[in-house]
Parts: C-alpha cells; sequence; structure tokens
C-alpha cells in the first residue's frame, strides 16, 4: 500500500504529468480520494519555490548545450509563452488568471508551467503560490470527480 502512496506522490512532482496523473494513478490504484488529494497536492506544489527562484536559469544556462539544449529551449519558450498569453488575457487580473491557468486541467498547463510563467513576468512570488496553491487544488478537485466518475462508470459497466 505504501508502494502506491509514494509513486502517487511522485507521479504528482513529474512536469506535465503533475496532479493530473497521480490523482487518476491513486484513485484507480484503489486508494482513498480523500487521502490522495492531499497527497497529490503536497506533491504537485514541493517544486514550486525551485522552479520560480531557479528554473530560468538554469533553462538559460542549458539552453545552448549539446543534448539539453533543445528541451531548455522548448522549456524556456513555452515559460515564456504561457506567460505572455496570461498578461494578454489577465490585464489586472493576473491572480485569477494564473489561478485558473494552473486550475483548468488541460495539456500545457499546471503548477509547473504556470509558476515558470509567473517567474517570467516576475510576478510577487507569495502571491504566485497562493494562485498557484488554489489552482492546484481547484485541478485536484476537478481530476478526483473525474477519476471518481470515469471509475464508478467503468465498475458499473462490469
Amino acid at each position: 500500500m505504501f508502494i502506491k502512496y509514494l509513486a502517487t506522490f511522485l507521479i504528482s512532482m513529474v512536469p506535465i504529468v503533475e496532479l493530473r496523473g497521480g490523482v487518476p494513478f491513486g484513485v484507480t490504484a484503489g486508494l482513498d480520494w480523500y487521502k490522495v488529494l492531499p497527497l497529490c497536492m503536497i506533491g504537485n506544489m514541493i517544486p514550486v519555490p525551485f522552479i520560480f527562484f531557479f528554473a530560468r536559469k538554469v533553462l538559460e544556462w542549458g539552453k545552448d548545450k549539446p543534448v539539453i539544449g533543445k528541451f531548455f529551449t522548448w522549456c524556456l519558450e513555452k515559460g515564456e509563452k504561457g506567460g505572455k498569453a496570461l498578461t494578454e488575457k489577465a490585464g489586472k487580473g493576473m491572480f485569477l488568471a494564473l489561478l485558473l491557468f494552473v486550475g483548468i486541467p488541460l495539456p500545457g498547463t499546471g503548477a509547473w508551467t504556470g509558476t515558470l510563467a509567473a517567474s517570467f513576468l516576475n510576478l510577487d512570488f507569495k502571491k504566485s503560490v497562493v494562485a498557484v496553491v488554489l489552482g492546484v487544488l481547484l485541478a485536484g478537485i476537478i481530476m478526483t470527480i473525474v477519476s471518481l466518475l470515469g471509475l464508478s462508470v467503468f465498475t458499473a459497466v462490469k
């Protein structure tokens, strides 16, 4: 049982997959959703301060290096694109825009991209973290509901 919780936690820390993969994994692995949700939220949030303060510097350092350069350049472009999209849509409502960007579980959105975009936009760290936490909570609730509904549909079909 511990291995399932650990895997759920670690999946939630992985970029792109994040909580959007951790919650369905945990629920379908038979874990209690009310334990999976906070576990995935914590796993998804642990990288946030590191992303905010260090990711941009590391990506800029590695963008012209062999082997990693293309991936690092892709990440930089993704962060810049996300930041520009947030700025265009948000105006003065950046907090809400960041929250929704992280919270609506679509491909290419999430805590990693949202935090990287906040870093690129030089947003306030504390406000950004609060927006990302609330966005992760929203995404977690959505993914938990979708996972439970999907599991109940597959169980009913059996």
